[in-house]
């Protein structure tokens, strides 16, 4: 099999264009009383490190934690039950959690996700999430901070990955395998 090759969706520059916008939507919102700002591992990683960054030059100080989720298991499709992998340390009774994540494509984890942070008393969950696929969706949820609605491609980069790579590319690309 040959290497494939990736076509750039996104550059690097657009999405800080975007990281930038989202975060004056984030503020306008009111997310400004030291929001807790839920990371979802692994593939929103590199999204959530400069949301918040630009967080920061909205004039917002979130506090940061990290949760990692998982419906596929050891598999390449969903068992559609979520399981958690590793839980927050931080309580979330009483405040504002802004979950931040790579994707939002059928919904199943950030719909158990937000579910599980409201059910912990939190006063208000809102999703941010880098890139929307509305067109793979099974859960009744939609993000109310979208970074790009994506076409239906496979897509790599940002800390998206293919197999363990690609995570480290700076761009959002989509795969195309080469004949």
């Amino acid at each position: 099999m040959s290497e494939p090759i990736i076509e750039t969706l996104y550059t690097a520059e657009e999405i800080a264009v975007r990281n930038a916008a989202l975060a004056a939507e984030i503020r306008a919102a009111g997310f400004v009383e030291r929001p807790l700002v839920v990371a979802v591992l692994k593939g929103g990683f590199v999204f959530a490190a400069d949301l918040i960054r630009a967080l920061h030059g909205a004039g917002i100080a979130p506090e940061v934690d990290f949760m990692s989720l998982s419906s596929y298991r050891a598999g390449t499709t969903s068992s559609g039950t979520v399981t958690v992998l590793r839980d927050l340390e931080t309580e979330v009774a009483g405040r504002d959690v802004l979950i931040v994540d790579d994707i939002l494509e059928s919904g199943r984890t950030l719909a158990y996700a937000k579910q599980l942070l409201a059910e912990r008393g939190a006063r208000r969950v809102a999703l941010a999430v880098l890139l929307d696929k509305p067109g793979h969706r099974v859960a009744a949820i939609e993000a109310e901070f979208v970074g790009f609605t994506a076409p239906d491609l496979f897509v790599v980069g940002y800390g998206m990955d293919m197999g363990h790579s690609f995570r480290d590319l700076p761009y959002i690309g989509h795969v195309i395998v080469s004949k």
